[in-house]
């Protein structure tokens, strides 16, 4: 009996907008209409230095050569989606780009670290940018083709995610999942989830052929309609199967695809066995979102996961993560976006993973594995953060990660100033190599990279859509190298319906 009028005391002082005991935006009306779009576009970028600089070409989806001088043709015809208050929706994408650069350096390929890409040589390529469906039914959602993977836990301006950021191109795979923060039944809103479950193919080939990427996550959020949101989410990704340069199966069947799912031991090799099979990593992020009308602010702490997994607040490698705070407001447009964080992947545990029958478990090694030595990296680009180096600066063609233990500062602001939109991004990184390379103290190094950006949409040019974006890295991890580029973009509708 105590029970029951506690549960109708409960009912009586919760607020009216929580009656609804399984809120989803498929219960208000649906007043939207469905639309092809097409895209062009058209950018050349200049500048001095080895490479084009770092905020240049990092976080474009691996679409802008590293080469000082390139140029591209981009052609694209789009279905977004634009129902979400429908019980279905649907969009896809197909999207070719051509590229044309200035040579890059002659790297020496060195046998016995990997088999350098072919493609880093090509001075003219093409790329299938996107190529994909998608489809929300109710709440799940399914997908197929070339596209990018994200993990979600990314904030406007920002270096990027640990894990999967926007940095490598799109890869071929089919998902399937709960893909937008989700209402958990009878809870009136107030506790949401959201997760999916992803199977790739890693077609650069760099070291191992054939190889797969499994990738599956989860995320619960407690708040709903208060100002105060709290949300934690785990993601796990492996690189398994494929063969060996030396054509040595590393497992490309069911029972393979288990033991990479559960992370259990498995395969051929004495470190797969011992271990488990396929190239392990997770990580974790909890954040707390305040919002407001016409604004909300986000504080976040993610971590990367390389050996052991542990949970929030546990394991060796606390001192590293991305820690950081964005906010965005839509009352004052001259500043609607700001974001800082502070990376660092430098403890990884400590330098020692076993001395004298010892295991320490240190040694991480973020994005480094003995048998996927291309490591965290898809064609020669960082899959996660772009501040751990990636494998396309190697002076000596090694597909590892030379480059993993990094300190960075990261600012970035953005806003509209009568129709200029600007972003601004200023990063400082220190470097420290890796711990199993031998004398990794002196590979230290340091760069502060630099990028303005404004675009502007011209009516009166055809609706043209003009951007320039300078950029420039001070420091000696690359050398003092600066650039610009230039963009001209038409975006317009083929069909409503």
């Amino acid at each position: 009996m105590k029970r029951s009028l506690l549960y109708i005391l409960l009912l009586c002082v919760t607020p009216s907008f929580a009656w609804d005991w399984w809120p989803l935006p498929m219960a208000e009306p649906d007043d939207g209409k469905d639309t092809i779009a097409y895209e062009m576009s058209l950018g050349a970028t200049a500048g001095y230095g080895t490479y084009s600089p770092y905020w240049l070409q990092s976080g474009q989806y691996g679409t802008i050569s590293s080469a000082p001088f390139s140029g591209y043709i981009k052609g694209a015809i789009v279905k977004p989606a634009t129902r979400p208050h429908r019980w279905f929706d649907y969009d896809g994408a197909v999207a070719l780009r051509a590229t044309v650069h200035s040579p890059m350096p002659n790297y020496e390929v060195l046998p016995k670290t990997g088999v350098f890409p072919v493609y880093q040589q090509q001075q003219f390529t093409s790329m299938v940018e996107r190529c994909y469906a998608h489809a929300r039914l109710y709440i799940i959602d399914i997908a197929a083709g070339v596209m990018p993977i994200t993990d979600d836990m990314y904030a406007p301006l920002s270096t990027g995610s640990l894990l999967f950021s926007d940095n490598a191109p799109a890869i071929p795979a089919i998902s399937i999942g709960i893909s937008r923060w989700t209402a958990v039944p009878g809870l009136y809103g107030y506790l949401e989830i959201k997760g999916g479950l992803l199977h790739a193919w890693l077609t650069d080939n760099a070291y191992t052929r054939g190889s797969m990427l499994h990738y599956k996550h989860l995320g619960v959020q407690a708040g709903g309609k208060l100002p105060v949101n709290i949300s934690y989410e785990f993601h796990h990704a492996a690189q398994w199967g494929g063969y060996s340069p030396t054509g040595t199966d590393l497992g490309n069947d069911i029972k393979s695809l288990k033991n990479v799912f559960f992370a259990k031991a498995g395969g051929n090799s004495y470190n797969e066995l011992y271990n488990a099979q396929g190239n392990h990593v997770g990580s974790q992020q909890l954040a707390i979102t305040a919002k407001g009308t016409g604004w909300q602010c986000k504080v976040y702490w993610q971590n990367f996961l390389e050996d052991n997994f542990a949970m929030l607040g546990q394991g060796q490698n606390l001192p590293d993560g991305r820690w950081g705070i964005t906010a965005e407001q839509h009352i004052w447009q001259y500043i609607n976006t700001l974001t800082i964080e502070y990376i660092c992947t430098a403890d990884q545990s400590g330098p020692m993973h076993d001395q004298d029958g010892i295991i320490y478990a240190g040694n991480d090694s973020y994005y480094r594995n003995g048998i996927y030595k291309q490591g965290w990296n898809y064609y020669l680009r960082s899959l996660g953060t772009p501040l751990i180096t990636a494998p396309l600066y190697n002076s000596k063609g090694e597909t590892q990660t030379l480059n993993s233990r990094v300190r960075a500062f990261h600012f970035g602001a953005g806003g509209d100033i009568q129709g200029f939109k600007y972003s601004v991004l200023l990063t400082h990184v220190r470097n420290y190599g890796n711990y199993s390379d031998g004398d990794w103290y002196s590979q230290k190094s340091h760069n502060t990279a630099l990028c303005i950006e404004v675009n502007k949409r011209v009516e009166k040019a055809w609706g043209l859509l003009f951007g320039i974006r300078l950029a420039a890295d001070i420091g000696t991890q690359w050398g003092n190298q600066a650039g610009a580029m230039l963009t001209i973009s038409k975006q317009g509708i083929i069909k409503d319906y």
